[in-house]
């Protein structure tokens, strides 16, 4: 932005990187696909589509056209709550730009409708030619910092390592042949479907690794419910989590950051080197080790390999990553996939091929999405939106981050506009009963002038103080699996004064 960059910052909640925008665009909580179809039909109807990019690279243009015609200015302005001009500012200004980015995160992907919300926003970068070439692209920001390289190792329920299809026959029998099994021919279980095979009873034993449901999942009181009915409950991590406590067996892990030897992928695909600095603690032992002891103790020795060894075991069958031994990744500082042999650098741009003449490959598809609003709706009972995130100085359930201090950490509270906390009669420090469809919890209010009257925040950090996941609904995306965390409709109840002063349930 200091070299004249414009920033333009789509998100119901006026962030700190919306104070630093060019632009505010406060959206109602999941109107995103209506505002990404508003833009599109502007851009259409003004010409600026990037119609040789379009002919040459895309699919699908004509029918894509037809299903955003109804989102005109005046209709996104209806449904977003975004006024119109600002709607169409930004939609000239991207259209127009020699280079732009769309970035994203959660409140995109944290809706019934998640898929579609990222495919209305690849639309927009594909109707104006603004992907796979330097400055421009679609860039999805990660949470964690190797959620990238769990994708790429095949720890998605679709997909072997190299993000090669599970029901492909040719894909199927190269890792058949490679690991000496028959496997399955069907995609695996997401993971809310498998929360639904619990309640079926069809999934009767859960390995979990580095992941606390028990606090992460929408309607928590339901997840626990189903992990408590489990016949065998197995957790590896660094930390006895909630989930843990749960377990019948706790496998203590190594940190993956400093006590193990590996590998991580960042958001633009670059694979690097992670180094062992420390041993680990007490009888802590690195993830590779504890799943190789667990296979031969289940009949298959197999050994005990390093991690340059079951790296250099992925290089044989993922083609993307090919190119990129240890030696490699550490002269050049890492290396973006795919990089398919040993004298290539990695790809800068993802999607260059979509620029070359003729084109290589299969044109990028245009994908018609439909608006739809978010399923926990408003009424007179439940009249506030929740949506809920991050705060700056905390991570996700506070696994990690709530065992040290920080000046900026001021616990959990119910965050309300100072228009809602006078309708409703509430002060800041005031405790109140928070309540939805599913339960209720009591935090203390806290004023937030970012937060415009009918949109509410809370955080997940701190579980054990206030149980937010108590309120959210687990209704999902049929095509990812991923809760709509961002939309829960809610009530507030003040709490009865109680003797002395203070306030109780």
């Amino acid at each position: 932005m200091r070299n004249g960059a414009k920033l333009y910052a789509i998100d119901p909640r006026r962030t700190v990187s919306a104070q630093w925008a060019d632009g505010w665009l406060g959206l109602d909580v999941g109107s995103d696909i209506a505002l990404s179809n508003a833009m599109a039909r502007e851009i259409i109807a003004a010409g600026l589509v990037n119609r040789s990019f379009v002919d040459r690279a895309t699919s699908g243009f004509e029918a894509y056209k037809e299903s955003v015609e109804p989102f005109t200015l005046a209709e996104g302005e209806r449904i977003t709550g975004v006024p119109k001009d600002l709607i169409r500012q930004v939609a000239h200004e991207y259209a127009r730009a020699d280079r732009a980015q769309l970035c994203w995160t959660l409140g995109i992907t944290e809706h019934h409708n998640a898929v579609d919300n990222v495919l209305a926003l690849i639309n927009l970068a594909l109707i104006t030619g603004h992907v796979g070439r330097y400055g421009s692209g679609l860039s999805p920001l990660r949470g964690q910092n190797n959620v990238q390289g769990g994708g790429d190792m095949g720890a998605i329920p679709n997909k072997y390592p190299g993000f090669q299809d599970i029901e492909d026959p040719v894909a199927r029998a190269k890792f058949e042949r490679a690991w000496g099994v028959t496997l399955p021919p069907k995609r695996g279980w997401h993971l809310t479907q498998m929360f639904e095979a619990m309640e079926r009873g069809d999934l009767e034993a859960v390995y979990a690794i580095g992941e606390n449901p028990a606090q992460s999942e929408a309607d928590m009181h339901r997840t626990v419910q189903l992990l408590e009915g489990l016949d065998h409950l197995v957790v590896q991590d660094i930390f006895l989590t909630k989930t843990a406590q749960l377990a019948d067996v706790v496998l203590p892990a190594a940190a993956a950051w400093c006590e193990s030897e590996g590998t991580v992928t960042s958001s633009e695909r670059r694979v690097q080197r992670v180094r062992k600095a420390l041993d680990p603690p007490g009888e802590a032992r690195q993830d590779t080790e504890i799943i190789a002891e667990m296979a031969r103790r289940m009949g298959h020795d197999w050994g005990r390999p390093s991690s340059e060894e079951i790296w250099n075991e992925l290089r044989t069958l993922s083609p993307m990553h090919a190119g990129m031994s240890y030696k490699r990744l550490e002269e050049l500082g890492g290396i973006p996939w795919p990089c398919h042999d040993e004298n290539h650098a990695g790809e800068r741009f993802l999607h260059g091929r979509l620029w070359e003449e003729p084109l290589r490959g299969p044109r990028a598809p245009l994908s018609p999405v439909a608006f739809e609003a978010p399923v926990d709706a408003l009424d007179a009972q439940f009249p506030l939106r929740l949506t809920t995130g991050r705060r700056l100085d905390s991570y996700n359930t506070g696994v990690q981050s709530g065992g040290y201090s920080s000046p900026l950490r001021r616990g959990e509270s119910l965050d309300l506009s100072p228009e809602d906390a006078k309708n409703y009669g509430v002060s800041a420090g005031e405790r109140v009963r928070i309540a939805s469809r599913r339960g209720s919890v009591e935090a203390p209010v806290r004023l937030d002038p970012s937060l415009r009257p009918g949109l509410a925040f809370m955080s997940l950090h701190f579980p054990d103080e206030v149980a937010t996941n108590q309120l959210t609904i687990d209704a999902t995306d049929p095509k990812s699996g991923t809760a709509e965390f961002k939309a829960t409709a809610i009530r507030i109840e003040k709490l009865a004064p109680a003797a002395g002063g203070e306030t109780h349930a």
